[in-house]
């Protein structure tokens, strides 16, 4: 699983029940970020299959304009303003997360050799400006088309 150990440490029961409660879609960020798209008139998809990427998707994509958009967590995508290192299981999870930015980046660079444009979002940030970036996008991309 691109470099991180195929074992997982053990650890606290609290710990692994927070960790498998966390949201994969759905998340507050990426709920606010829709609904502020979707109040300034732009239409899209939710949860999106990446073309030739199986098991991977985009938290939303306008498929006309070819922009696919994620909204990533600090932790899980190592925020530079906010992304934290953890205190247990150390190793293991700086490889989980190298993982994930490697992940991140052969995604991006994937989907801009078809041609897409790719925003991405940190949770931290002001949803109105976010939802003025990737609007812009989109209305470079289309003329003012959603997907």
């Amino acid at each position: 699983m691109d470099g991180v150990p195929a074992t997982r440490p053990t650890t606290t029961p609290q710990t692994s029940a927070r960790m498998s409660r966390q949201a994969r879609r759905d998340t507050a960020p990426e709920l606010a970020l829709r609904r502020e798209l979707h109040r300034r008139g732009l239409r899209f998809r939710v949860d999106w299959p990446l073309p030739d990427m199986p098991r991977r998707r985009a938290d939303i994509a306008f498929t006309r304009a070819k922009v696919a958009v994620f909204v990533d967590g600090c932790f899980w995508h190592s925020c530079p303003e906010h992304g934290t290192a953890a205190k247990n299981n150390a190793e293991w999870w700086a490889a989980k997360l190298a993982g994930n930015a490697r992940r991140d980046h052969e995604t991006d660079e994937h989907l801009r050799d078809l041609g897409w444009t790719v925003c991405r979002i940190w949770e931290h940030e002001n949803v109105s400006d976010a939802a003025t970036r990737v609007a812009e996008v989109c209305r470079l991309r289309a003329g003012g088309a959603g997907g």
